[in-house]
């Protein structure tokens, strides 16, 4: 008889608004927690400073409700600062490792979106978003993916999760492993004799208890289906049906809906095995197992955009079509004819990328910073470039005793004149300077000469 156990019921739980703003106020200007009934005053260190300007400290209320109205919308959404700032992780044109790349935007006032450039002769239909919920959703993200193109003769991969390496030239997966065997190794690494590791028609029963538990799902009406009884007599109803089935085919547990709200990050329903599972090792993964290097890749496929190809995303919108460079580019170039700039992917291959051969240095003391602007660091009148900043500039900042060099307008911006204060792709550097790789040579040989890189980065 296969042992019964305990689902509860789950609610999530909605932390208050005081709530959150009382974890993750550390430092609150006026010592004040919500729920101790005292005032929220930030700007209480004026009476002991003897200022008495009403204005100024209206305008501090102001400011300070301000700063926790935006701490309450971010802790609300994110765990921490680091998960609500991780977005260029998703956003922006990403190399995924089943031969393809992933493009992610955010448009919530567009009703269509493709990408145009080199690789498919600027044309808006070729590659566009898919429709539904795979290529758009509600919240107005944007999903476009770009499939590598077999070459000619070779054949698709045989399982869809075939992964690749795009760095080394061989992995695991070239040694030729097959994917029965890999999944036959991890049964029996992990489950011990006698365990049950696999269910007979186990779709089909999950079917049979949904239908038994929430009715027939079909074209019938209400008044056709009739009395259905409540939930828990037809489960158990349908149980009872089970008697002679193995318990690999059927639920090992009751479903009971008891009305007690539990914390959703606790629930155990069963000890024993909760524990048991706990000290196993981690299962074999058998799709890593089977990731194949650099070279299969090449060989079998033609990158869908390749490295340095222009492109721009493209969007069909209320007023019009649009082509805008995305916000999340790493690189960007303006066009040679004073038009609209447009996005270069940045994929060198690995012979090509910069390999960082310092880390990052520990400054001893109080920090002696050397301010500078790339462009004008030269004595010719040009725009100097991040090579003649890193062979020229570096070692007469590392000789006058300095230990840190704090750089203006290394983001990609607007306008020459503005000191790169008119920001425009916090994700990429100036392409007036030079390249990304360019870049990171900069700061690697300034971690090498044990001076820090500090980026004044404006955000409007």
């Amino acid at each position: 008889m296969a042992k019964r156990y305990r689902i509860v019921k789950v609610a999530r739980l909605q932390p208050s608004k005081e709530a959150v703003l009382s974890v993750f106020s550390s430092r609150d200007c006026s010592r004040a927690r919500p729920g101790r009934g005292s005032a929220v005053d930030p700007v209480g260190f004026l009476v002991k400073t003897g200022v008495s300007d009403r204005a100024f400290a209206q305008f501090l209320r102001d400011r300070h409700k301000a700063l926790k109205d935006r701490r309450w919308e971010l802790y609300s959404r994110f765990i921490d600062l680091k998960e609500g700032s991780s977005g260029y992780e998703l956003l922006g044109m990403h190399r995924h490792r089943q031969h393809r790349v992933d493009f992610m935007d955010w448009a919530p006032g567009a009703r269509y979106c493709s990408l145009i450039g080199d690789f498919n002769q600027w044309s808006a239909t070729e590659n566009c978003a898919r429709e539904g919920h795979l290529g758009h959703d509600d919240f107005g993200y944007w999903f476009v993916i770009l499939e590598d193109k077999l070459r000619e003769g070779q054949e698709p991969d045989e399982y869809f999760f075939q992964e690749y390496n795009y760095v080394d030239d061989y992995d695991k997966g070239d040694n030729g492993v097959d994917a029965k065997d890999l999944i036959r190794r991890m049964n029996e690494e992990y489950w011990e004799p006698g365990e049950v590791t696999s269910r007979k028609s186990r779709w089909e029963t999950v079917a049979k208890l949904y239908e038994q538990m929430f009715g027939p799902n079909g074209p019938q009406t209400e008044e056709e289906l009739g009395e259905i009884p409540d939930a828990e007599t037809r489960y158990k109803n349908w149980k009872a049906t089970q008697k002679d089935e193995s318990s690999s085919s059927s639920p090992s547990y009751d479903i009971i809906d008891t009305g007690q709200e539990f914390d959703i990050f606790n629930v155990v329903t069963d000890r024993a095995s909760f524990e048991k599972f706990q000290a196993k090792a981690t299962p074999l993964a058998y799709w890593v197992e089977m990731r194949k290097g650099r070279k299969a890749w090449i060989e079998k496929y033609v990158p869908a955009i390749s490295h340095k190809d222009k492109y721009r995303i493209y969007f069909n919108t209320p007023d019009g079509a649009l082509e805008r460079v995305p916000a999340w580019a790493t690189y960007v170039l303006p066009d040679a004819e004073g038009m609209q700039s447009y996005a270069v992917h940045w994929e060198p291959p690995p012979e090509e990328i910069y390999k960082w051969r310092f880390g990052r240095p520990k400054v001893k003391g109080s920090l002696r910073i050397y301010e500078c602007h790339v462009g004008i660091s030269g004595s010719e009148q040009k725009i100097s470039s991040f090579q003649e900043f890193t062979s020229n500039v570096l070692p007469h900042i590392k000789n006058a005793g300095y230990n840190a060099v704090q750089i203006i307008g290394v983001v990609e911006h607007k306008d020459y004149s503005s000191v790169g204060y008119k920001v425009t792709n916090y994700f990429a550097v100036s392409s007036r300077f030079g390249t990304p790789d360019d870049f990171k040579k900069l700061v690697d040989e300034a971690h090498g000469l044990l001076l820090k890189i500090i980026i004044i980065l404006l955000l409007l």
